[in-house]
């Protein structure tokens, strides 16, 4: 009898488990995620920690762990990242990538990274309304202290660095819980 009780009682605490385990599945597989690099993007977790599930962004991520970025962009925030995916780091010349990742290097890798990033949480509706506001471009100060220029061309947003370099957007508002990503397909460069 006492044997049937605890196997009651533990066929109750593995349902009540199941459930719970089920729920918070469900409520993450109901998540509106997007698809960059072949890994859904989820919106409960940080950039950092979408980031290194995409195949796209690998460089993007070596850069940001090189450069000791990592605790920045996993904090509160909110930000919004520009991120150029691998094949935009690849544009770049020769033996870029492997010179800003030298440590002697980690203050322009530094630069170059935050030239990215924008405080404040600001999805496409966002920009549209800021290019709006500009008269076809938005002028937006960098974490860095540089400044990009937002654009559209036909439907597409574009990003212009101060060289005169742009960058579409080829997959928007990505959201984080500590922000938004813009999936880029150029570096953009702060002037020297």
């Amino acid at each position: 009898m006492k044997s049937l009780k605890l196997l009651k009682s533990a066929c109750f605490t593995v349902a009540i488990f199941t459930a719970v385990s089920g729920f918070s599945q469900d409520r993450t597989m109901n998540e509106k995620t997007v698809m960059v690099g072949g890994a859904k993007m989820y919106p409960t977790k940080n950039i950092i920690e979408n980031a290194v599930n995409s195949r796209d962004h690998t460089t993007l991520v070596a850069a940001v762990k090189a450069a000791n970025l990592v605790d920045v962009l996993s904090s509160e925030g909110p930000f919004t990242v520009f991120a150029p995916t691998n094949e935009a780091f690849d544009k770049l010349p020769k033996g870029t990538v492997e010179t800003l990742l030298m440590i002697e290097n980690m203050k322009q890798l530094q630069t170059v990274l935050t030239y990215h990033v924008v405080a404040g949480k600001w999805n496409a509706k966002d920009l549209l309304t800021l290019i709006k506001k500009g008269k076809g471009k938005a002028e937006i100060k960098t974490v860095s202290g540089g400044m990009i220029t937002c654009w559209l061309k036909g439907e597409a947003v574009y990003v212009t660095d101060e060289n005169g370099n742009s960058a579409q957007v080829t997959i928007a508002d990505v959201n984080q819980s500590n922000g938004v990503i813009h999936v880029i397909d150029a570096v953009l460069l702060p002037k020297s």
